[in-house]
């Protein structure tokens, strides 16, 4: 329609999802250019609008599009990968090396057309995202002409479209600069979740959302291992952790939390945290139920989301109302708990208030955006209708309405799907496109399915290290000097410990594998009796990635798993090509040197006999901060009376011949 004309949708069932549910049927609603004018029974707008242009939406379901309140909308390009399988071999296995690969600009682009195609065709108007390149998901979400919450994803780790969590900042406030104003996009920044952004990422993110007044996305409490490791290195659980860090002073949607309890739902509350609730996926990786009554309940603005793809498989909203409701009954005992009303009160006017948005979207009501859309429920699989409870409408959609049925689809005043055909999209050369990645993945996975580092994901446990470890690391003729520099006025001693070390370095016959350490830990409690023994297995990416001044190394790829079988099990399931054994004895401290933690190691190599050496360390997930702590180790080792001609940069594999 032009500019100023005035579009009247008739005959409709008129769903407007407002806070008191008003029906009107025969129904219509009033659109001119991206607002909704008015709304109300088609009698009484037909007569105080006579000129305007009348669409008959012969007795379909006219109601808010769907707001889909979490997802990665690219990953679209990724569903089907690697299905049933535990949380970390999906992630750790398969999902982040592919992303490490293939993730690019326009790979991230094709995956959101791919989505927004699905999402159109579905109902959904409105989406929230985190992920990579978020540039390129706002431009093929505006040219689909959907509605998208949109939050380029910051994390510890490097990313495919940042080196440094500091890259990751940086992006997201050229994103939010880009876009805000935006008619269909809110920007918004994404730290990923707890475990994988330290608190001064946290900090960093809310203060950027903050100055931006944007929404700022997180995953948090998704699994109930995620609460135990919270608890166990923070001493308190994910919502009380991140509320210490200041996160809830900007508008939060949380993703999941599946693991909350009363009073964390009630903390949330007082600060108007979003909560998105994302059944499918959290029933495929069995994460749990997340207590949905009793956030309802407390008053929390709770949505519904698809969460990714690959992980769902699915965008289909509909099908997440009907499994948001299920799932509800179930693990309550309840057949009365989250009626089909309130579930699709979820997916719209709730998501809205989830997403922040509720102001311009989520129900029909005068000046509101004019997002909304036909359902078609006069299809075989939804006939009859009853009509004697005016709420029977909702469990229709709910229980028995497919994303099929959606017949219409109108963004901010605008048609993007007419009669089931996409106005904006070539679905057609959209999924030559899939194939063609399909094709590409298939083969790298194909060629990578022997690496190491697959095999150590498939037996379980593995997690990412710290992206940098700072290393200065010299020979020692007599430890005594050194042991008595400990004590000097500006090197504080936190923690004490001494072990003795059996490493079993395994080496495959392609170096770009890195190498397999297989290490028994035991604890030497003061009177030299073994108090606890530890078992486990890192995996060492390139030895040197970057030599620092003085011959201080840079090292990073570590990954860690428990060693839970034996090494006779190892040996025969990775099957090295050469092994390299070292046993030393360690006593080790952990120091605060000028403001800054760093462990000192004391070494005694036995076998080899190798003599002594002592090593500062110390590991982080940023280049700018690893700089720092590399001239900060030198000069530690310095004053620990440590000559500079005996400073040495191999590892200990290396120095014994493991190379």
């Amino acid at each position: 329609m032009s500019d100023n004309a005035m579009l009247l949708l008739t005959n409709a069932i008129v769903l407007t999802m407002d806070e008191a549910l008003t029906q009107y049927e025969p129904g219509a609603v009033a659109v001119q250019d991206d607002r909704i004018v008015a709304v109300g029974p088609e009698s009484d707008l037909r007569g105080q609008f006579p000129a305007a242009q009348v669409i008959d939406c012969g007795g379909k379901v006219l109601m808010p599009g769907l707001v889909n309140a979490h997802g990665h909308a690219a990953m679209v390009l990724l569903r089907g990968l690697a299905d049933d399988l535990r949380l970390d071999v999906w992630l750790l296995g398969y999902m982040m090396p592919v992303e490490r690969s293939f993730v690019s600009p326009e790979f991230v682009r094709l995956g959101t057309q791919l989505a927004c195609a699905e999402m159109i065709r579905s109902g959904t108007t409105c989406f929230a995202d985190m992920y990579y390149f978020e540039d390129s998901v706002a431009q093929a979400t505006a040219d689909a002409g959907l509605r998208g919450v949109l939050g380029q994803t910051v994390m510890k780790f490097p990313a495919p479209d940042a080196a440094s969590y500091e890259e990751s900042v940086e992006l997201a406030r050229a994103f939010l600069r880009a876009w805000r104003g935006h008619p269909l996009i809110m920007p918004s920044v994404a730290p990923h979740a707890p475990y994988t952004c330290p608190p001064e990422v946290l900090r960093a993110c809310t203060a950027l959302a903050v100055e931006f007044d944007v929404p700022m996305q997180i995953h948090l409490a998704e699994t109930a291992l995620e609460v135990t490791n919270c608890q166990a290195e923070n001493g308190m659980t994910v919502i009380p952790h991140v509320e210490q860090h200041g996160i809830f002073g900007a508008k939060v949607v949380a993703a999941h939390c599946v693991h909350v309890d009363g009073r964390e739902i009630q903390t949330l509350r007082h600060y108007n945290a979003g909560v998105s609730h994302n059944p499918s996926s959290n029933l495929k990786l069995a994460s749990g139920f997340a207590p949905v009554r009793d956030m309802l309940k407390a008053g929390l603005a709770v949505g519904i989301g698809t969460d990714g793809a690959a992980s769902n498989n699915d965008l289909d909203m509909f099908e997440e109302m009907r499994l948001a409701a299920l799932v509800a009954k179930s693990a309550n005992n309840d057949p009365t708990v989250l009626p089909a009303a309130q579930a699709v009160a979820m997916a719209t006017r709730l998501g809205a208030r989830a997403l922040h948005m509720e102001a311009l979207i989520g129900s029909l009501e005068p000046g509101k955006r004019a997002d909304l859309i036909l359902v078609d429920i006069a299809a075989l699989h939804n006939t009859p209708r009853f009509r004697r409870e005016p709420e029977g409408i909702y469990a229709q959609l709910v229980y028995a309405s497919h994303a099929g049925d959606v017949t219409d689809v109108m963004v901010n005043g605008r048609w993007v799907m007419t009669d089931r055909q996409l106005k904006t999209l070539n679905e057609a050369d959209l999924l030559t496109q899939a194939k063609e990645y399909a094709r590409r993945i298939d083969a790298f996975l194909i060629e990578r399915e022997q690496s190491v580092l697959s095999k150590l994901v498939a037996i379980g446990g593995a997690q990412e290290g710290e992206s940098f470890e700072v290393q200065a690391k010299a020979r020692l003729a007599d430890p005594a000097p050194a042991l008595a520099a400990l004590a000097m006025p500006d090197l504080e001693i936190l923690h004490e410990r001494h072990y003795r070390e059996y490493d079993t370095y395994f080496a495959f016959a392609d170096p770009a594998q890195g190498q397999l350490r297989y290490r028994e830990d035991e604890f030497i409690d003061a009177e030299g009796k073994v108090s606890n023994v530890r078992s486990r297995l890192t995996l060492l990416g390139p030895a040197r990635e970057g030599r620092f001044e003085s011959d201080v190394l840079l090292s990073r790829s570590r990954f860690l798993a428990p060693a839970t079988h034996s090494l006779r099990f190892y040996r025969e399931y990775f099957k090295p090509a050469r092994e390299v054994f070292i046993q030393k004895d360690r006593r080790r401290w952990r120091v605060l040197f000028r403001g800054t933690e760093f462990y000192v190691n004391l070494d005694r190599i036995e076998q080899p006999d190798l003599g002594y050496f002592i090593e500062a360390k110390s590991r982080t997930w940023s280049r700018r901060d690893a700089e720092h702590k590399a001239e900060l180790a030198r000069e530690l080792l310095a004053s620990l009376g440590v000559a500079t001609e005996n400073t040495v940069t191999e590892d200990y594999v290396q120095i014994a011949g493991g190379e």
